[in-house]
């Protein structure tokens, strides 16, 4: 999962060396933290979040365990 969401991110943005996707667990949750370049936010947000929207449900149709994922963007 964590691969899945670097790749298109590093795909959408302008400084992909400065993507970075942390994982975490929590209770039964796994946490994808993305953060991108300040620059880059506004590409993988997109308008009125569509694309952070199309990225969280790639991740949700892809995830084959049927856990629960979470996908965060940081600032």
């Amino acid at each position: 999962m964590k691969a899945l969401v670097e790749h298109i991110a590093k795909s959408l943005v302008d400084y992909p060396d400065a993507v970075q996707v942390e994982e975490a667990h929590e209770e039964r949750t796994t946490v994808l933290r993305l953060s991108v370049h300040p620059d880059d936010m506004g590409k993988v947000i997109g308008k009125q979040g569509r694309t952070a929207k199309a990225i969280r449900s790639v991740l949700y149709a892809a995830n084959k365990q049927h856990e629960r994922v979470r996908l965060d963007i940081a600032d």
